[in-house]
């Protein structure tokens, strides 16, 4: 079976590329857990997050946004001192503040996901690539929604972990043509 190489051979990598990047989500939760999640990955590698993911979802109340909105300081300091997650004090406060953002957004436009899929008008672009060497770290949309985010606030969200997260979501397949996810979305 064919699949997109970057992946590997790692069981989590490849349970996480079968099963979900690349699957549209419409589920704010779930939005709001890849952002969590990109923001924590900014100079680290995904299979590192994807290590503590469950470490993630135990201290961050489920990605609970109205939960993450209201941590106070007592909750930062408990998160840095969680040797599960990613003890940064900047992405920390980012995931808080873009809970804030996040539910801002929920109620100018109904749902996050009605926010992030107005870029593609709630349609998935489906890239081509033959080989992984052609996926870019970024893109036009992956610009404007960073651009558009930052301007609300959020923080750690720039140009190359919005197009992860439009990857991770489904927003853009970038399955590999020769992936068996490719068409199987």
């Amino acid at each position: 079976m064919n699949r997109c190489p970057w992946c590997g051979t790692d069981e989590l990598y490849v349970k996480y590329h079968d099963e979900e990047w690349g699957v549209p989500v419409h589920e704010d939760r779930k939005h709001f857990e890849f952002l969590v999640l990109e923001s924590a990955q900014a100079g680290l590698s995904w299979i590192t997050i994807l290590r503590k993911r469950e470490n993630y979802r135990a201290a961050y109340d489920n990605f609970d946004p109205v939960k993450v909105a209201g941590y106070d300081e007592n909750k930062v300091l408990e998160l840095m001192n969680n040797a599960g997650i990613v003890r940064n004090r900047r992405k920390i406060d980012a995931s808080i503040g873009n809970a804030k953002g996040f539910l801002k957004l929920q109620e100018e436009f109904g749902s996050f996901d009605n926010y992030i899929w107005s870029f593609v008008d709630n349609k998935p672009v489906a890239n081509h690539w033959s080989d992984i060497s052609e996926v870019p770290a970024t893109s036009k949309l992956s610009d404007d929604v960073s651009k558009d985010l930052k301007s609300r606030g959020f923080k750690f969200l720039g140009s190359t972990i919005v197009y992860a997260h439009l990857q991770a979501t489904g927003i853009i397949n970038d399955h590999l043509i020769s992936c068996f996810r490719y068409n199987n979305i």
